[in-house]
């Protein structure tokens, strides 16, 4: 094996742990939105490295949402989706460094689940990373 192959195996065993690593520890954050002067209620998430923050949202029912969304780092791609119909929330939306803002008004009190379903062949999923969060509707 020549050097230029051992370097390349070494960079990618490296981005690989910093991978799994910040998968480990990546933090819980919650958040519970307020209703602007707008009657809007506004959430920001940013999502990368198989977390999103927060990964645990309180909105409340019958309240339009806005959700902007942007990706924290440029190599892994990453998306978020919601598919809860009877909840009035629907998305699909992929990520990346400029934000980007999706709109909803939830219909039903519960809790629904969001995620990344992005996979790379051979690996888990970003969902099974833990790239996943919980969007919680209330009275």
């Amino acid at each position: 094996m020549n050097r230029k192959s051992i370097f390349f195996f070494a960079v990618f065993f490296l981005l690989l742990t910093v991978i799994f690593v910040h998968d480990s520890i990546a933090e819980k954050k919650v958040y519970k939105a307020t209703i602007d002067k707008d009657g809007v209620q506004r959430v920001e998430v940013i999502g990368g490295g198989y977390y999103y923050k927060p990964d645990y949202i309180i909105v409340k029912v019958n309240v339009p949402v806005e959700l902007k969304e942007k990706k924290d780092g440029f190599i892994v791609p990453h998306d978020i989706v919601m598919d809860e119909p009877e909840a009035g929330i629907v998305f699909r939306e992929s990520m990346s460094t400029d934000p980007k803002t999706i709109k909803f008004t939830p219909k039903k009190v519960g809790k629904f689940h969001f995620y990344c379903s992005k996979k790379v062949p051979f690996l888990k999923s970003h969902k099974d990373r833990g790239m996943e969060g919980v969007l919680e509707v209330v009275e």
